[in-house]
């Protein structure tokens, strides 16, 4: 059963917004990758931009300059390995998804291949095409067009992260294969 709802645009920065571990998914023609990054987050709110940390080298940020759009993936916990993996291999000379056996369903609006199956969320980007920033840094920015998430870690414009929804928890990247989740709450007294 898909559990997959549209997330509005205006509640779409909050799918980032603390810092999780993201799959950038790319593809232009009948190219496609699938890359991690531990660097992304929300830049503005209406219309919803979002930066990311693409490096220069990567056939990731290859196939986003040719195509001018990307997608986040946010995986749960139960993508750590994957996670690693992609983040370890490049897509040059090896279809990542078709390697790991994913099933990518396509973006509503740009088509892209995204993650749903072990995902918490995802978001469909255009390029906003900045060409000082493009060469001078590895960030890149996006309109975000799309997004949605599944409805049982994010509803309603919120994070709600339980116990019986830990596969789906974020991940986040501390460096050399070590990940910590989101999780364990804690509520301010106002």
């Amino acid at each position: 059963m898909n559990h997959f709802q549209p997330v509005s645009l205006e509640h779409a920065s909050r799918l980032v917004n603390h810092g999780p571990t993201v799959l950038v998914a790319s593809a232009d023609g009948s190219r496609r990758n699938l890359m991690a990054a531990a660097w992304s987050m929300p830049v503005e709110f209406t219309p919803p931009r979002i930066a990311v940390v693409i490096d220069k080298s990567t056939f990731t940020r290859e196939l986003v300059m040719a195509s001018g759009h990307f997608g986040l993936c946010v995986p749960g916990t139960a993508l750590v390995d994957l996670t690693y993996a992609l983040g370890s291999t490049s897509g040059r000379t090896l279809d990542k998804f078709a390697h790991h056996g994913l099933a990518p369903i396509r973006g509503p609006v740009l088509g892209l291949p995204l993650l749903e199956d072990g995902c918490a969320a995802w978001l469909e980007c255009r390029l906003i095409s900045e060409p000082h920033t493009e060469a001078a840094y590895d960030t890149c920015f996006g309109e975000v067009v799309a997004a949605a998430a599944d409805a049982r870690i994010f509803s309603g414009g919120h994070w709600n992260f339980r116990d019986d929804n830990a596969a789906l928890q974020t991940i986040h990247h501390l460096g050399a294969g070590n990940f910590v989740r989101a999780g364990g709450v804690l509520r301010a007294r106002t």
